[in-house]
């Protein structure tokens, strides 16, 4: 099934499951080599990267997951975004 996505979400959704890759390898390769800071500091870096592309894809169009619902609407949000087989995703 296809998503009736614009661009923009597509683009974001797209973005999202980049960064998303990343921070799985990171962290397969910080489980064997907890002690390299410069890993420590990329994945870091991709982690607030996903966070600030979350927050954004919340604010314009639905949330991904709870941690980014607006827990100080009037409405839960949550609750009213497509589900994926409802062609939510792309």
């Amino acid at each position: 099934m296809k998503c009736a996505c614009s661009a923009e979400q597509k683009r974001l959704l797209h973005d999202i499951s980049v960064v998303d890759f990343v921070l799985v390898e990171m962290t397969l390769y910080l489980d064997t080599h907890p002690h390299e800071t410069d890993a420590i500091d990329f994945y870091n870096h991709y982690c607030r990267i996903k966070n600030q592309l979350m927050n954004e894809y919340a604010n314009k169009f639905y949330p991904l997951s709870l941690s980014t619902c607006d827990n100080y609407s009037k409405e839960w949000k949550w609750a009213l975004s497509p589900l994926p087989w409802e062609g939510a995703w792309y």
